[in-house]
């Protein structure tokens, strides 16, 4: 019987003696840091990964992430100072710096977030208020997302946050200012469309006037050297001939009398009202070409 008590005994002191060894002791992950507190009295905060020891039954331990948290923001509409409407969505990085302040201000993420969502919209509207649409689109977009980071940091120190980054993912028109400055702008580039389209249809217009004008010109420049080639060939042919009926005139007189048949006499339904004894026919009656001798009259 006093076997099986202080067998119980062991077990029962090994047990209390296992279960205040795990209470004595706390493990923090490379992404975590804690914060031990002693009967509600905050000890310094454990930056450091790995097994750590605390007072069993008496300490009690709080853990905080350390890594860099995003934080998005819904997209707002901002007045700029050329009382242009803007849809702005940005987004900001943060991370907790003060463990211990951030746990007594805030104590969770959630909290966090939202009033660090309150600090960067207020800060948006504040710095964006005071340039005109051009700078936030186009001119001082760096500067201006680099001024909303540091006010919003330093707003974040209160509750042991540092904010590492701000951006500003869009900033626009709304849809009903976007559409009119697309119609308005299609409306430019469809005048200004027109207006060249009118110009090249002008400059078209020129250069086929210039084109005919010059086609003009060398056709009857071209026309009026060959007349000049044709009336120097004629001229030139004429002369031949000349010659040749110099050289010898019955034989040209018959050459040309057979270039006449053969113009005159073709097989295609010729009809010629002509006497026998006519001169055309006169290589006919005789081969010589002469003329038949008239007929003396009757006495």
């Amino acid at each position: 019987m006093r076997m099986k008590f202080l067998s119980g005994l062991i077990v029962v002191l090994v047990a209390a003696a296992l279960v205040v060894g795990y209470s004595s002791v706390f493990t923090v992950y490379q992404t975590q840091q804690a914060l031990v507190f002693r009967l509600g009295s905050p000890q310094p905060p454990v930056t450091e990964p790995g097994l750590h020891f605390k007072a069993p039954f008496i300490d009690t331990v709080v853990y905080i992430d350390k890594r860099i948290l995003d934080l998005d923001v819904p997209a707002q509409e901002v007045i700029a100072s050329d009382q242009k409407r803007l849809v702005v969505d940005a987004f900001a990085r943060y991370r907790v710096k003060d463990p211990l302040r951030f746990y007594q201000t805030l104590g969770s993420i959630d909290a966090a977030n939202s009033q660090l969502t309150i600090r960067l919209n207020s800060a948006l509207r504040r710095v964006l208020g005071e340039v005109t649409f051009t700078h936030v689109v186009r001119d001082q977009r760096a500067e201006l997302m680099t001024r909303i980071q540091q006010l919003v940091d330093r707003e974040a120190q209160d509750y042991g946050i540092e904010v590492v980054d701000v951006r500003i993912r869009r900033a626009d028109l709304p849809d009903q200012n976007s559409q009119a400055v697309y119609r308005r702008m299609q409306t430019e580039r469809q005048r200004e469309a027109a207006e060249f389209r009118a110009q090249g249809t002008q400059r078209a217009q020129e250069i086929r006037s210039q084109a005919d004008r010059e086609v003009t010109v060398l056709i009857a420049e071209a026309n009026s050297k060959a007349e000049q080639i044709r009336g120097e060939g004629d001229a030139t042919r004429n002369q031949i001939f000349a010659q040749a009926y110099s050289q010898d005139p019955e034989f040209f007189d018959f050459y040309r009398s057979m270039q006449a048949y053969e113009t005159g006499l073709k097989a295609s339904d010729t009809r010629l009202l002509l006497r026998p004894d006519s001169n055309f026919f006169r290589y006919f009656n005789d081969p010589t070409g002469q003329r038949p001798a008239a007929a003396a009259p009757a006495r």
